[in-house]
């Protein structure tokens, strides 16, 4: 894991070089004030400020030692889109790409673009070395100090969705689910449950039915985290853990299993958002609860048309063994409801249909409380980690009607894929507990500033914001 700690320094008065933030209404005084030598270099990039470029002039003189100081062999040049207030992704387009050293800001304050500073310096690594990779680019901060604790644990957070993602599946299988669980119960002494084998089978047949096919090299499990005092209010933090998804019997093509290594993507951000509540210690009762499973085949799988059981007593009918992420959220969303908690969110990579809708940005929102949709939207916007809400529209629950059965796991017809599926998962959830569920891509198709092509935590930060406002 990237050392963080080292990409952001207390100013001290140290000798650094300068960036400059500007924008395009900001951006001819500066140039006005330059000496013709940079007036042309600036002319000849044609460089105006626009967002996410930057351009590296050299030091003609130096004039002293404060904020607005150009030291060093060089300065930097960036724009962004306004100067006075920086959005999260600002800086994005120079950590990680300026050359190792210190810098310090001139013209703004870092503030919330720490994150950004920060997050593009990580790469993922385990499986290739990196070529051309350089030392730290620092970052020295006077009154943002206050910022750098938040900063720090959200890129750790982020890049520990984007690491788990990136992660093939043969690395990446129930059981290291499970020790990534463990080290966060023994770092922060929480309390981990591990529930397999005939006991699951028994009480949380859904995951068992899904999982068995793998039973011999990836046994199924449902991973229990509790932490917190029993004063505070309680709070359900459920992940989607298929950590490879054939498809199973309705088995997927070559193409569409390809990316099936991100089939975890909710359970990682189920991790890493607990992991963020028990860094900050928010003052809530966590449960984490990861059904961790690889949907594969053997003799033993679960076929189209079996009848699953599922741990709150409802009878599932299996249209499709593809459908199976709804099928193991169903037991664990049902467990999780069962301690009473004040809210419950979940995370899972669930559908295409989500990604037909809204693209692979911005990751489909479902709730049951208007005030929590808002609040996680609000929290998205600040944290330009967006979200959209989507409808659970309770007329196409007749969709996932069965004839055999109390319900199908898939809807009859094409339409409103992700709809059903949640409306699939609202079965689980008790009426009265506030309830969101994001379905989520987990991904990067194509490469941003700060945002590599790979793994990706989409919609991590926005509920992360929202469980410290409404919890500090």
């Amino acid at each position: 894991m990237t050392d963080f700690n080292a990409l952001i320094e207390a100013d001290k008065g140290q000798p650094a070089r300068t960036i400059r933030i500007l924008d395009v209404n900001n951006f001819e005084d500066w140039l006005k004030d330059q000496p013709d030598t940079i007036r042309n270099i600036v002319t000849a990039y044609n460089f105006t400020a626009n967002p996410e470029s930057y351009l590296i002039l050299p030091v003609l003189s130096s004039k002293g030692n404060d904020d607005s100081a150009e030291q060093g062999d060089f300065t930097v040049v960036a724009g962004v889109i306004d100067h006075e207030k920086l959005d999260p992704w600002a800086l994005a387009k120079l950590g990680g790409k300026l050359p190792e050293g210190k810098y310090r800001l001139a013209g703004a304050h870092a503030k919330n673009a720490l994150f950004g500073w920060l997050i593009p310096q990580h790469e993922f690594d385990k499986y290739k070395e990196l070529p051309n990779r350089q030392g730290p680019s620092t970052l020295l901060v006077k009154d943002e100090i206050s910022q750098v604790d938040e900063a720090l644990r959200q890129a750790e957070a982020t890049a520990m969705v984007r690491d788990m993602v990136n992660m093939p599946a043969a690395d990446m299988g129930p059981d290291r689910l499970e020790s990534i669980v463990e080290k966060l119960a023994e770092t922060h002494r929480a309390d981990l449950k591990i529930t397999r084998g005939d006991t699951l089978e028994k009480h949380f047949p859904m995951i068992y039915g899904v999982g068995k096919a793998a039973m011999r090299d990836h046994a199924p499990r449902l991973i229990e985290l509790k932490w917190g005092k029993p004063d505070h209010p309680k709070i359900a933090l459920v992940g989607k853990g298929v950590t490879f998804d054939s498809g199973g019997l309705s088995m997927k093509s070559p193409a569409g299993m390809l990316l099936m290594k991100k089939d975890m993507g909710g359970a990682a951000h189920a991790i890493a958002l607990a992991r963020l509540v028990m860094e900050a210690k928010l003052p809530v009762q966590l449960h984490l609860l990861i059904p961790a499973v690889e949907n594969s085949i053997d003799g033993n799988a679960l076929r189209p048309g079996d009848i699953l059981h599922s741990r709150k007593g409802l009878t599932v009918e299996v249209g499709n063994t593809d459908a199976e992420g709804r099928l193991v959220l169903g037991d664990a969303l049902t467990l999780a409801g069962e301690d009473e908690p004040e809210l419950i969110i979940d995370f899972a990579t669930l559908t295409g249909a989500a990604r037909v809708a809204l693209g692979p940005d911005l990751p489909a929102l479902f709730c049951s409380d208007d005030a929590m949709a808002a609040g996680l939207i609000e929290g998205g916007d600040q944290e330009d980690d967006p979200l959209w809400r989507m409808p659970l529209w309770s007329r196409y629950e007749s969709r996932l009607n069965s004839n055999i059965a109390d319900i199908s796991n898939v809807a009859s017809g094409s339409f409103a894929g992700c709809i059903t599926a949640a409306l699939f998962l609202q079965k689980f959830v008790p009426e009265n507990t506030a309830w969101a569920h994001f379905d989520t891509y987990a991904w990067r198709p194509a490469s941003k500033a700060g945002r590599p092509k790979g793994g990706e935590a989409l919609g991590l930060r926005a509920s992360w914001n929202y469980l410290k406002a409404r919890y500090n």
